[in-house]
């Protein structure tokens, strides 16, 4: 295992940012912990995943909004 002082600054950066997201995870808990996913929220997340995989793009930000009704 590498001591700081050979680290380089962004493998510093990487370790300080951890330590702080684990430690933030710590104090705060994960606000989603224990709530479950709606059947529908699924549904689109398998559907995009199995896109993914396939080698096509995701869904446009636009039609996301508009889909959940953030547009305007």
């Amino acid at each position: 295992m590498k001591t700081v002082a050979q680290l380089t600054v962004p493998q510093l950066e990487a370790l300080i940012e951890n330590v702080i997201e684990r430690k933030m995870i710590e104090l705060l808990g994960d606000p989603d912990a224990g709530l479950e996913l709606k059947p529908g929220v699924k549904t689109k997340l398998r559907r995009s995943l199995a896109a993914v995989e396939r080698g096509e793009r995701g869904i446009p930000a636009r039609e996301v909004a508009t889909e959940l009704g953030l547009n305007g």
